[in-house]
């Protein structure tokens, strides 16, 4: 469990340096992804190789969360599940704040991580979330269209 903590903690603070607009260790947030991973939402389900298509995607991914306003995402809840000596489903509970012209806007979500450490090192292959455009338009955050 301590090791599955850092490793959100470490996760969670490269997060935060994106947002902050620090230099982006692209090369660490993509070494927390599986080579190929799998995201499913209410939006449907999708995958995508850990490749400089990912790595791009990532610093762009930057960008729209402060161009929306994205202050911080901080992780206040980890509730872990073991499936085998080698996997695990990890659910964290997000805290994150946006500047919304001078307001603070906060939203709590989920996410839920199934990692693997069939290399050594815990490796997201696959998360399920909410449908953060949705909510993100329900609080003015992003255009309605």
């Amino acid at each position: 469990m301590d090791k599955i903590k850092a490793f959100f903690q470490a996760y969670e603070q490269r997060f935060m340096d994106g947002l902050s607009g620090k230099p982006q260790d692209v090369e660490a947030f993509a070494g927390a992804f599986a080579d190929y991973f799998v995201e499913s939402s209410p939006v449907g389900v999708q995958g995508g190789k850990n490749d400089d298509s990912f790595r791009k995607a990532m610093t762009e991914g930057y960008d729209y969360y402060r161009k929306i306003g994205t202050k911080s995402m901080q992780m206040t809840g980890l509730d872990v599940t073991k499936i085998n000596d080698t996997h695990c489903i990890a659910r964290v509970h997000w805290d994150s704040t946006y500047d919304k012209k001078g307001e603070t806007v906060r939203i709590e979500f989920d996410v839920w991580y199934i990692l693997t450490s069939v290399s050594g090192d815990y490796k997201i292959f696959a998360y399920v979330t909410g449908d953060e455009q949705k909510v993100l338009r329900e609080h003015g955050l992003i255009p309605e269209s």
